[in-house]
């Protein structure tokens, strides 16, 4: 979430799912299983195809949507930045760019020109396993398909270059002209229903609610005066307004690593499962042994809570009343249609009765319509999004600053947020964890249709479990041959970080060199071999690149 965050502020999509149906004439779909992932946003791109739309599809593996797409390439995992630069270098040097957008709407163009022409197709086909022909293909299709859409998920975003990945994706897309209009844009498919309103409202460490940064005085001054935080200014770490620091948090990494440091001894974790979820899970199953108070707030006892020295019974989304914000930005309500059952409580009611017996001020909350007023007081980008608004209308598209606001469909219509669209010049990076002669395979992660997350409700569910009830690792052909599977179905897959058996799926559909698990299995989590490395900038771990060794068991 933050790797998007770096980037567009916000990580959520410029554009509206309804588009890609009407409006877009190309997509470029990299690092997204989005038929798997997103199956009702599949449907609408699936739909654009029948009536001429170009589907693009680049991946380590031959994913679902890749067997609808017009055009398909592997590529070598973690190689994206020189991807998008040898796509950026076939346009230019072949005059597909849209000059007059590049003129009037952006700058730096002649830095990314520069640095691009050292990225020819035949350079970033010896990197990404991409041929040269097929780099000119995908370049001269997108180029020419506006409005071009781009969708990608956390196989851009889950890399030690995330925040790179994402600006190259933007790179590409000011290049064309394929932003500020309808069908176009660069498109994050977020990877629950309602992260992006979790990120909205403040849940990302340098922010408060609507992206406005904890850094700025003017910012802190107007969250203390709401607050009625009127003691009077004073300093925390550097900072100086009435009590609010001005110091950037810890992302969840950090915070764990900062429990073996002991500089964090208690954590509150909501509705979160990192010992399926995390990288590296032998380290954090230590973190979280080293916590001092560990209190875990969910609707069932996970691996996680297990651990916990507190758990609260959180609400399911049919006990709450409130909002959701999905990935296109469109806030919508959520209704209640059962009271919580037992001792469980709407999660907003659990926090709000533990500040007040904290002793805090503020939080006499006595409906989830109280708590929006005060998000429509506070920030800017919901002013408008009232819980009137929403029964009259159904849903609204932030931003919508005022009650007569309409809502935004796409983002950046006839100008960007700051003014001239930015171009980022970037050299390649490695990951941070290659293959060798002891672990001779790269390892990359992902979702499947009938799991969702950690597992904790849809392995609950007897049909959707029976699906794929255990984990699998998916290996190339040749490469089964190569370490003498002979028909054996199960693997020992071993990292520096530990090792996991489970059974093995033998297919044409993954590049040779690369092997899949999906990380929904706690049993034999993928998360146990994936290295914490994490990106400067996001702090995103690199989940989609790790070297691994596989061994018939």
């Amino acid at each position: 979430m933050a790797g998007l965050a770096a980037s567009f502020g916000s990580g959520a999509m410029t554009n509206s799912i309804p588009e890609f149906e009407t409006d877009s004439n190309c997509f470029l779909i990299i690092g997204s299983n989005t038929s798997e992932g997103h199956p009702l946003i599949a449907t609408r791109v699936l739909k654009a195809k029948k009536r001429g739309a170009k589907i693009i599809v680049l991946d380590p593996r031959k994913n679902q949507i890749g067997h609808w797409a017009d055009i398909f390439y592997s590529f070598r995992p973690g190689s994206d930045v020189a991807i998008f630069n040898a796509l950026m270098n076939v346009i230019i040097s072949e005059g597909l760019q849209d000059a007059a957008f590049i003129a009037e709407r952006t700058e730096d163009f002649e830095a990314l020109k520069a640095l691009v022409a050292e990225y020819t197709p035949e350079k970033v086909a010896e990197i990404s396993g991409i041929p040269a022909d097929g780099i000119r293909e995908i370049a001269r299709t997108y180029a020419r398909g506006k409005p071009a859409a781009i969708l990608y998920a956390m196989g851009i975003t889950q890399h030690t270059t995330g925040v790179d990945n994402v600006k190259s994706t933007s790179n590409l897309a000011m290049l064309c002209g394929n932003m500020g209009i309808p069908g176009g844009g660069v498109n994050p498919l977020r990877g629950q229903n309602n992260v992006q309103g979790a990120c909205d409202m403040g849940g990302l460490p340098n922010v408060y609610p609507g992206y406005q940064a904890v850094t700025s005085d003017e910012v802190r001054e107007k969250f203390a005066k709401a607050w009625s935080l009127d003691s009077g200014p004073r300093t925390v770490d550097g900072g100086t307004v009435r009590g609010l620091s001005s110091t950037v948090g810890m992302t969840v990494t950090e915070m764990l690593h900062a429990t073996q440091e002991g500089k964090i001894r208690a954590l509150y974790i909501m509705g979160e499962n990192p010992m399926v979820s995390d990288p590296d899970l032998n380290h954090v199953r230590h973190c979280l042994e080293q916590t001092e108070f560990l209190v875990v707030q969910d609707i069932f006892l996970t691996e996680t809570a297990q651990m916990a020295h507190v758990v609260l019974p959180g609400a399911s989304f049919a006990e709450k009343d409130g909002t959701f914000t999905n990935t296109e930005r469109r806030v919508q309500r959520v209704r209640q249609a059962i009271k919580p059952v037992g001792d469980a409580r709407e999660d907003w009611v659990i926090i709000c009765e533990l500040a007040k017996k904290m002793g805090a001020s503020g939080f006499d909350f006595q409906s989830a319509k109280a708590i929006m007023e005060e998000i429509n007081k506070l920030t800017p980008s919901y002013g408008g999004i009232t819980f009137e608004r929403l029964e009259e209308l159904g849903s609204l598209q932030w931003p919508c600053p005022a009650v007569d606001h309409p809502g935004t469909p796409y983002l950046h219509k006839g100008k960007f947020t700051r003014g001239l669209g930015k171009f980022f010049p970037l050299e390649f990076k490695e990951p941070a964890e290659l293959p060798n002669d002891e672990y001779p395979f790269t390892l990359t992660t992902g979702r499947l249709m009938f799991h969702f997350h950690t597992g904790s409700m849809t392995r609950r569910s007897k049909k959707l479990d029976s699906e794929v009830p255990e984990a699998y690792v998916e290996i190339n052909v040749k490469d089964a041959g190569r370490i003498g599977l002979n028909g054996n179905k199960r693997v020992r897959v071993t990292s520096r970080r530990g090792q996991i058996e489970l059974g093995v799926r033998v297919t044409d559909d993954i590049k040779r060199g690369i092997v899949f698990i999906p990380f929904h299995f706690a049993e034999a989590a993928a998360n146990v071999l994936t290295n914490s490395a994490i990106d400067p900038v996001a702090k995103i771990p690199e989940y989609k690149v790790c070297a691994v060794k596989v061994e018939v068991v």
